[in-house]
């Protein structure tokens, strides 16, 4: 076991932004790559989304922490910025999406927590840093409750639930033929019970791409019965597993932006966090890219109002951070935003291919997401200022465009105001970087979610 901390990492950096600017995204690794990038073709895969149904199987790549005892709840309320006062055992199961930030008010880790019942809660997201920072503060303050059993997509233990995503226009009708008795009426993040084969599982109304869908989780024991169960069912369908390609574009369109960097790098009052984490952490050993640089690390940090998470701020409960999100609710600077790519500039990108000369960064199809880096981050320009930043990228068949989610300075947040997308990052060090000249792509600020017809959202 590593006797280096993440602090000792800090330390021993003379810049840290710039050792991350360096570190190539083989060393840190992705969450993602426990999955084949395509299970049949990724544009059909993208198809199958809106046209028939997909198996997103979402079972290795999420962080799962399961906490037991009667402070469960009050460990997460005095670090989230949502309320968990009004769940109840007899209301149970429920879920709620789970922001929880830095003293300063920025995004450590974006979770959904699974209220399963009295004194029992799953605590749900990407890479764990928001998981971390719970456990942390489990262990070290004054909560009667246990974390009972955990799963890491970096870790060498096997999940402890499956979780499959169902989505489609013929989600619901797969899944009647599969579970035992009527399926349950769910609205967006509602959750209930069903079994299959008698098997007692969780059933969460969701949606991660144009149209809504279900979340299915239970035993992990019963993952490859129950997953061929329902493909089998949904081949006359015409479902489709989705592979990682796809997978990390389906949350372009509505609008949940992943966080570029956890928010644990600066703050004081985090430094026994950094001490607690060893050196072999993701948080150690990020990779970041993009055309866009800073000195600041808080500039590559999102806070939950600028992500437009103000309808899970609760101001009733003292939570980390409570002070610090009060003022960026006064004075927010920036908004979330979907930009539209220019589809010539973008041909023109691989028109550079063919012509004499430097040529310009490639565009991996349909995920520029963690292709080079694990948190991305690219200039936005208006007038040739910095205006805001491009941090998650990719192709959508479904509307032919590439698209993009970020943050913008909110007087350019219109929807219809035309900016510039600066793309690549010249000079890079990163052996995954190939030699290339950055360029200009015009985009179009748009909503964010991008979809309009999904009354979910």
């Amino acid at each position: 076991m590593s006797t280096r901390s993440l602090e000792d990492v800090l330390r021993s950096s003379d810049n840290i932004i710039e050792t991350f600017r360096e570190t190539d995204l083989s060393k840190g690794g992705s969450h993602m790559d426990a999955y084949h990038e395509e299970y049949t073709n990724w544009i059909e895969e993208q198809r199958a989304w809106k046209e028939s149904c997909i198996l997103m199987d979402q079972s290795y790549h999420l962080a799962n922490y399961y906490i037991e005892g009667p402070d469960a709840l009050r460990l997460n309320a005095d670090l989230g910025i949502n309320r968990f006062d009004d769940l109840d055992p007899e209301d149970a199961p429920r879920a709620k999406q789970h922001p929880v930030c830095s003293p300063e008010g920025y995004i450590i880790g974006d979770p959904i927590l699974f209220y399963l019942g009295a004194e029992k809660v799953v605590v749900t997201g990407n890479r764990g840093h928001a998981q971390k920072w719970i456990h942390y503060n489990l262990e070290t303050g004054d909560y009667d409750a246990t974390l009972s059993d955990m799963y890491s997509p970096y870790g060498d233990s096997p999940p402890v639930d499956f979780r499959f995503e169902i989505q489609g226009p013929h989600a619901r009708a797969i899944l009647e033929e599969v579970i035992d008795g009527s399926f349950p009426e769910l609205s967006f993040f509602g959750m209930d019970e069903l079994s299959i084969e008698g098997v007692d599982l969780y059933v969460l109304g969701h949606g991660m791409a144009s149209v809504p869908g279900y979340e299915i989780f239970g035993p992990y024991e019963y993952h490859d019965e129950f997953k061929n169960l329902i493909l089998e069912a949904g081949e006359e369908y015409g479902i489709r597993e989705l592979g990682s390609k796809a997978y990390k574009t389906a949350t372009l369109t509505t609008g949940w932006l992943p966080p570029g960097l956890p928010a644990v790098y600066d703050s004081e009052e985090m430094q026994g966090y950094r001490e607690w984490l060893d050196d072999d952490c993701i948080e150690a050993n990020w990779s970041l890219g993009g055309s866009f640089t800073s000195d600041d690390i808080t500039d590559f940090y999102l806070d939950p109002v600028e992500l437009g998470y103000d309808r899970f701020i609760h101001m009733e409960h003292d939570f980390v951070g409570k002070e610090a999100i009060a003022a960026k609710m006064d004075d927010s600077k920036r908004t979330k935003v979907t930009f539209v790519w220019d589809a010539d500039d973008i041909v023109d990108v691989y028109a550079s291919l063919f012509r004499e000369g430097e040529t310009d960064k490639f565009i991996q199809m349909p995920d520029i997401y963690q292709q080079w880096d694990l948190g991305h981050f690219d200039e936005i320009r208006k007038d040739g200022a910095v205006v805001g930043t491009s941090i998650f990228s990719g192709y959508d068949y479904n509307h032919r465009e590439m698209l993009s989610l970020g943050v913008i300075d909110r007087e350019y947040g219109d929807p219809g105001t035309e900016v510039t997308l600066v793309w690549g990052e010249e000079g890079s060090s990163k052996p995954s970087v190939e030699r290339h000249k950055e360029t200009e792509i015009r985009a179009t600020v748009a909503s964010a979610p991008y979809v309009t017809d999904r009354e979910d959202l």
